[in-house]
């Protein structure tokens, strides 16, 4: 089975007590659900970010900064775009992007 990292991008965070408890139970739902397949049910980001350039430039531009990340197993591409799918953060205005990674240590 492979990883596959999903970056989260946009959304927003809920702003009172109850719908930051209604999220954080559909995240626990979520994770019930994938189970095992979870492997790093990773974090938000603060929102801040600096680019590094080949040249070692560093730039405050970044184009769509992430605004979180999990990595689940998964038997394929498509079948991790199926599990991303069920994830919580697309009900708070957030995009996903499912990236597939390998093992080279």
């Amino acid at each position: 089975m492979a990883k596959y990292l999903l970056l989260y991008t946009g959304g927003s965070m809920p702003e009172t007590e109850a719908e930051q408890a209604a999220v954080m139970k559909a995240w626990d739902g979520w994770f019930h659900q994938l189970g095992s397949a979870v492997a790093d049910g990773g974090n938000p980001t603060s929102g801040k970010a600096k680019q590094i350039a080949s040249d070692g430039a560093v730039s405050d531009n970044v184009a769509a900064p992430a605004s979180g990340y999990s990595i689940i197993e998964a038997d394929s591409l498509d079948s991790a775009v199926t599990l991303a799918k069920g994830c919580p953060v697309l009900q708070g205005g957030a995009g996903i992007s499912v990236y597939e990674t390998f093992e080279v240590m």
